[in-house]
């Protein structure tokens, strides 16, 4: 926690939030590049799932490697699928996204996951660790080779990921000023069932957080510090679409709900508790002096006043192109997509006159989703992906 300055209040701090999603991950890259060369560094990580993962990059290396070893993952993850796609449109480019996730599903993710071979059969008993179709131990391999847990853990960053009790279902979040985090807490936080197998931490076994809630915001939100805060929450589910119109498009349509839904959820709340203690605060101040003492008041008075929070929204939206496997199809050309428009969602935003110009006053939270009307020009990129990632 910071030190106060000579006006009694404490620094402004900025979290960054990451959202699960898989191959989507590389959207938070891009984000990150982007308020990096701004100059523009978190003093809280919070993730979940590939969150999780993006996360503890950052926050397990010195600044001026960051953005690199985020790319090192990325292009290590799209290492065995990086024939070029062109940028065919319709059902082409979809038929060829399809072909890359199906590859994935089958051979795995380089330094990510393997297939199990023969799978087990549903009804055939095996150590928990093992109930999974895929083995993720080359994650481990990739983790200590790009991530100084030391830095992690006594570093200048906080870093907090969330993950699910397999036996209890309770959710539970790993905090460096708390624990000292290993490589087993992050893969914990991203060990999505049936597909990847519960990790333990001590004598409990856990699951991917997602299961629970795919985003931190709310801990982050319930625990920040005493000071003004910028967060930058970074969801890879879009809560908004169309209408489907194909079994594929249910398909997808369901699962940008069910991983998206919370981040609005948790905004809504945190403004309506923050504004119901706002409110206990100015009737209290036009009570009687005989109700000062009152038990209740003191209770609706316990809630100090809070600094005011700003929350920039950055949005991965969903391409023409993406089916319900997009999370999982890693191929080359998509990555850098993924990339690209995190990069471009978080310039554009940054650059904008209402988070230029924003004023909040105490006790306030406010949410900026700025880059939703921005035009998607992935359709013509050519070479400027290259410049991205």
């Amino acid at each position: 926690m910071s030190s106060s300055n000579a006006n009694g209040k404490h620094p402004p701090q900025t979290a960054l939030v990451l959202q699960g999603g898989g191959a989507l991950g590389a959207y938070q890259a891009g984000v990150y590049e982007a308020l990096a060369n701004t100059a523009l560094q978190p003093d809280w990580v919070a993730g979940i799932s590939i969150g999780a993962i993006n996360a503890a990059i950052i926050a397990g290396n010195p600044a001026e490697r960051r953005v690199e070893r985020l790319r090192a993952f990325w292009e290590m993850a799209s290492g065995e699928l990086q024939f070029k796609l062109g940028h065919p449109q319709g059902f082409a480019r979809r038929a060829l996204n399809e072909a890359s996730a199906l590859i994935a599903a089958t051979a795995g993710v380089p330094g990510f996951f393997t297939p199990r071979f023969p799978p087990l059969p549903a009804e055939w008993p095996a150590e928990l660790g093992q109930l999974s179709y895929y083995d993720t131990a080359p994650l481990r391999t990739t983790l200590m080779k790009l991530v100084d847990f030391d830095l992690l853990n006594n570093g200048p960053i906080r870093f907090s990921i969330g993950a699910v009790n397999v036996l209890n279902g309770n959710f539970a979040y790993f905090d460096n000023r708390e624990d000292t985090i290993g490589p087993e807490h992050i893969m914990a936080s991203g060990a999505l069932p049936p597909g990847f197998p519960p990790v333990q931490i001590g004598s409990d076994w856990y699951w991917d957080g997602g299961l629970v809630s795919n985003t931190p915001l709310q801990y982050v939100l319930d625990h920040r510090p005493p000071c003004e805060l910028t967060v930058f929450q970074v969801d890879l589910f879009s809560s908004r679409g169309t209408v489907p119109r194909t079994m594929a498009d249910v398909l997808q349509r369901e699962k940008d709900i069910r991983y998206s839904s919370r981040t609005r959820l948790n905004t809504d709340l945190s403004k309506k508790m923050q504004a119901l203690h706002s409110a206990a605060r100015r009737l209290a101040k036009r009570l009687p002096p005989e109700m000062c003492d009152d038990p209740d008041l003191r209770i609706l008075l316990s809630h100090e006043p809070e600094e005011p929070v700003a929350i920039m929204h950055l949005i991965n939206r969903c391409m023409h192109y993406e089916s319900n496997s997009k999370d999982y199809e890693f191929s080359r050309t998509t990555v850098e997509e993924h990339w690209y428009e995190g990069h471009e969602d978080a310039s554009y935003s940054l650059a904008h006159p209402e988070w230029i110009d924003r004023k909040h006053a105490d006790d306030t939270i406010a949410t900026y989703d700025l880059a939703g009307d921005r035009p998607r020009r992935t359709a013509t990129l050519g070479s400027a992906i290259g410049d991205c990632i």
